[in-house]
């Protein structure tokens, strides 16, 4: 899928879903397939659009207002001493920008987080709120930056994927193979790495 590809490169890779589908990589399917237009990305706005429309060889579009507004970026911030150590926002965040273990306090690695909210709905205690980073919109930084998130989010459905089938094979009692084992023994040793950042000194 030649055309998918080129069409996620200019993508910003925020995987935040405002644009409808589950992350950036979908959203350039369904353009590549003539199933979705190229106005439904808030975070790259008036000049992913332009971008999008250059490659397609298509009319430039406004942007959708019905799923967000083009803004300036934001930064998830966890209320550390309202963090009850839920875990509940791991999972959601598509980029693993934020570190935590159970029963212990979460932080958001700020250079990581793309801003997405994802990780606001899940929160029992309400502790996550989005702050302005301060930083202008600056689709160069955007797009530099696009690369490394495009590797976090595959890293990060690859991770929940094999927990998923780590869950499946203990229901059903089957033996682990070489390269399940594999991921166990370092979701074993992330989560042990992540505890050690949120410990705070004696």
């Amino acid at each position: 899928m030649i055309k998918a590809d080129a069409i996620d490169a200019l993508l910003p890779q925020t995987q935040c879903a405002q644009c409808g589908y589950a992350g950036c990589r979908p959203y350039a399917e369904a353009m590549a397939a003539d199933s979705a237009p190229i106005n439904q990305c808030p975070p790259g706005g008036d000049e992913v659009i332009a971008e999008l429309a250059a490659l397609l060889k298509t009319k430039i579009l406004p942007l959708n207002t019905a799923h967000g507004v083009a803004a300036a970026p934001t930064v998830a911030v966890i209320d550390e001493t309202a963090c009850i150590g839920c875990t509940l926002c791991l999972p959601a965040c598509p980029v693993d920008a934020i570190v935590g273990a159970r029963r212990l306090m979460h932080t958001v690695i700020a250079a990581e987080c793309t801003g997405c909210a994802l990780c606001l709905p899940p929160c029992p205690v309400d502790c996550i709120t989005l702050a302005p980073t301060g930083a202008a919109r600056d689709r160069t930084t955007q797009h530099a930056a696009s690369g490394g998130l495009r590797r976090r989010f595959i890293a990060h459905r690859q991770r929940l994927a094999a927990r998923g089938h780590e869950r499946s094979r203990k229901k059903s009692g089957a033996p682990l193979n070489a390269a399940a084992r594999k991921q166990a023994t370092l979701d074993r040793a992330l989560a042990r790495a992540r505890a050690r950042l949120t410990k705070t000194p004696e």
